[in-house]
């Protein structure tokens, strides 16, 4: 088997810097099920990864799996704590991507997103907007922003599930539970096939077609992670889940 060739990231200071203290704490604390991490690789071009959120864990989790394949992660943040004078350096450095919601144009607000995922970069979004509030720990309700950036820049929607990064932050907890070593369990699936899209008018019921197909897409492989049935519906905060 022919090793691949990492590929030479323009990393920032701070971004190298948290590569530097995490990967290792990661490797040595946590256990890890990474299954299908090849699909990341698609033309070696942007992509646009989009998983379920469990736990203020997860995203250290989740870049721990991206960095093993060679996908530096660039996760969505609000546009606002850029401006932060000490924060705003550090996190531009570690290479987050702001979200412009003063914007009233919605491709505009994901605009820095779509020129990231153009020139390259593997950006993450957590569709579901917040951690799940679904009472089984499903996926939620999601919304459109992920379908948004796939339709417009036509790169891949890879959908992620993960599983396991709750056992060490419950979800909405801040408690920490690194012993005995908990898995980390992560599942990539093939791209979203949104096609048949691409030239339709990214008005409210394109971007709901192709946001339902990535709910489909997540929550069929969290459940053969979770080796249980899906649900066939997603749960709605402020409503009943359907079972």
């Amino acid at each position: 088997m022919v090793a691949r060739v990492r590929r030479r990231w323009r990393l920032g200071f701070w971004y190298r810097f948290a590569h530097a203290v995490l990967w290792p704490l990661l490797t040595i604390l946590t256990k890890r099920d990474y299954r299908n991490g090849e699909r990341l690789e698609q033309d070696g071009g942007g992509i646009i990864v989009a998983a379920n959120h469990l736990s203020w864990f997860d995203p250290m989790a989740l870049s721990h799996f991206l960095w093993t394949n060679d996908r530096p992660p660039r996760f969505l943040a609000k546009e606002s704590l850029f401006r932060i004078p000490a924060a705003g350096k550090v996190i531009t450095g570690a290479g987050q991507i702001p979200v412009h919601r003063e914007s009233k144009d919605a491709v505009a607000a994901v605009r820095s997103a779509i020129a990231a995922v153009q020139a390259g970069e593997c950006v993450v979004v957590y569709p579901e907007g917040t951690m799940t509030k679904d009472p089984n720990q499903w996926v939620m309700h999601l919304k459109t922003g992920a379908a948004r950036i796939a339709l417009v820049s036509r790169r891949p929607l890879i959908p992620v599930a993960q599983w396991g990064p709750q056992e060490v932050m419950p979800t909405y907890g801040k408690s920490v539970h690194l012993f005995p070593r908990k898995t980390m369990h992560m599942s990539v699936g093939e791209p979203v096939d949104l096609t048949d899209l691409y030239d339709r008018p990214l008005d409210s019921e394109t971007l709901r077609e192709a946001t339902d197909r990535l709910w489909r897409a997540i929550t069929e492989l969290l459940a053969e992670l979770r080796q249980q049935q899906a649900p066939r519906s997603p749960f709605v905060p402020g409503r009943s889940a359907a079972s």
